[in-house]
């Protein structure tokens, strides 16, 4: 079976707004007050909590790495208790998802958050089911760029690595593509959507009624 795996926070949906609380809510914890904003800093918080506390701490001169790895478990502890006040899945994701697996595809989740807290999202969400699978940040001893992730997502939707392809917004995605041997197409309607295109993936996307066809030219049709 062919298989579509897709990146999370970026790629389908806006995280940033609930991201960006956690962190503020570490950052009035160390006195420091709201360090960021979700209208300017969304692509800060879409590359996940660590770089928001350096980012924060930065510009408050106070980077300090003992900070962040204390403040790190807090700030998942408060975007858990929040994760889908102000999250948002991209205009046509879910119409794609479900044109995809009416093509036969299979369609699962990799994404550098950590497994708990995805599968919360999606379930507050609504949409977990959609998913015939989901690997996180900690299922395996290793996280993206490493490429057994993605495997490991290929393998529990019952599909083959060479006939997959992987959506997301990073180089971090690309780059995870690039090690697993499979075509990368990535979004350009997030924050970095300007920069995804010197990253050279196999395809850009800047609308979801057109995945079904890129996927297709991609890794061909399933039936």
């Amino acid at each position: 079976m062919r298989t579509v795996v897709f990146d999370l926070d970026g790629t389908l949906a806006d995280t940033s707004g609930d991201l960006i609380a956690a962190a503020n809510y570490c950052f009035r914890d160390m006195g420091l007050g709201n360090v960021l904003s979700p209208q300017t800093d969304a692509g800060i918080a879409l590359r996940g909590g660590r770089r928001m506390l350096n980012e924060g701490l930065t510009r408050c001169n106070r980077m300090d790495s003992s900070i962040v790895e204390t403040y790190y478990p807090v700030l998942l502890d408060a975007y858990g208790t929040s994760i889908a006040e102000k999250t948002f899945f991209y205009p046509g994701a879910l119409e794609a998802i479900e044109e995809l697996k009416a093509l036969g595809y299979g369609v699962g989740i990799c994404t550098n958050k950590p497994e708990s807290l995805a599968d919360r999202l999606l379930r507050e969400l609504g949409v977990r089911d959609v998913f015939g699978a989901l690997v996180g940040a900690d299922t395996l001893p290793v996280c993206k760029p490493d490429p057994e992730p993605l495997f490991e997502t290929v393998r529990r939707l019952g599909g083959e690595p060479k006939m997959t392809v992987l959506i997301g917004d990073s180089d971090t995605d690309r780059n995870t593509a690039r090690a697993a041997g499979v075509p990368s197409i990535l979004v350009t309607f997030g924050p970095s959507g300007e920069d995804m295109a010197s990253l050279a993936p196999e395809a850009l996307l800047s609308d979801f009624a057109k995945l079904a066809d890129l996927v297709q030219n991609l890794i061909g049709r399933n039936t």
